[in-house]
C-alpha cells in the first residue's frame, strides 16, 4: 500500500491519479474542509482515507510500500506564518522517523522557496555546504530548508535513513484540481478565462529589487511542466 499525505490537494490529487492508474492500493491522508477538495478525489479508487488526527493510530502495525508526504499549507504569505511553520517541519520530521524505522521509501515536498532570491543559483546539490549558502526569503521556505538540512546532516553523519529518500522542490506548478485554492491558484489558472476571452492579463508586481539572476530564473520557471491529469 502507498500513502499520500495531502492527497486531496492540487499536487497530491494528481499524484494519486497517476498512482491509481497503476494500482488500487493508495491511501490518502488529508483534511477535506469546506472548499470542495473532495471533488479532486471523486473519480479515484482509494484503499483508505485517513484524517491527520487519526494517522498515527492508523499506521500502527501497518507496512507501506512508500510514503509520499505532500501535506502542507500552500500559502507562503499572510497572517498564518507561525501556525504554518509549526505544521511544516515537525510533520515531515515525523514522517522521516517513521520511514527510517520501518525501512519505507519516503518522497517529501520541499519547495523552490528554499532558493531565496536566486543569487546562489538553483543547483540540485544536496550537500550541507551547498544548502548553507541558500537564504530563503519567507518562513515557509525556511521551514522547508530546515528539513532539507536535517536530511543532509544525517547523510553526512552516516545516520540511518529510509532506503530511498527524495525531496522535491516545486516551482510554478499548474494543472488540474487547483481551483479550490481560490486566490492562491497559479497565474495560468487565474488568468485562463481572461486569455480565452481576449482580455488583457494583469500580472503581480514585486516591490523588491530583484537581481538579474533572480529575474531570469523567475522568467524561466514560468515554463515548468504541469502535473499529470
Amino acid at each position: 500500500m502507498l500513502l499520500v499525505t495531502g492527497g486531496a490537494g492540487f499536487i497530491g490529487s494528481n499524484v494519486v491519479a497517476a498512482l491509481n492508474d497503476r494500482r488500487p492500493d493508495v491511501a490518502v491522508c488529508d483534511v477535506l474542509g469546506h472548499d470542495g477538495k473532495w471533488r479532486n478525489l471523486a473519480k479515484r479508487r482509494l484503499a483508505d482515507f485517513v484524517p491527520p488526527s487519526e494517522l498515527m493510530d492508523w499506521l500502527k502495525g501497518r507496512r507501506l510500500d512508500a510514503v509520499i508526504h505532500l501535506g502542507a499549507h500552500f500559502r507562503n504569505h499572510g497572517d498564518r506564518r507561525r501556525s504554518r511553520h509549526r505544521n511544516q517541519f515537525p510533520a515531515v520530521a515525523a514522517a522521516l522517523g517513521l520511514c527510517t524505522a520501518n525501512a519505507t521509501p519516503l518522497i517529501y515536498a520541499s519547495s523552490a522557496a528554499t532558493y531565496g532570491d536566486g543569487d546562489q543559483g538553483f543547483s540540485d546539490d544536496a550537500s550541507i555546504d551547498a544548502l548553507k549558502k541558500l537564504r530563503p526569503m519567507n518562513l515557509y521556505g525556511w521551514s522547508k530548508h530546515l528539513f532539507d538540512m536535517a536530511v543532509a546532516e544525517r547523510v553526512a553523519r552516516g545516520e540511518p535513513l529510509p532506503p530511498q529518500c527524495a525531496g522535491l522542490k516545486f516551482f510554478n506548478v499548474f494543472g488540474p484540481n487547483e481551483y479550490h485554492k481560490g486566490t492562491m491558484m497559479s497565474v495560468l489558472a487565474r488568468r485562463f478565462d481572461d486569455v480565452k476571452a481576449g482580455r488583457p492579463v494583469q500580472l503581480f508586481k514585486s516591490h523588491a529589487k530583484a537581481s538579474p539572476t533572480a529575474t531570469s530564473a523567475a522568467i524561466s520557471s514560468m515554463s515548468t511542466t504541469s502535473c499529470a491529469s
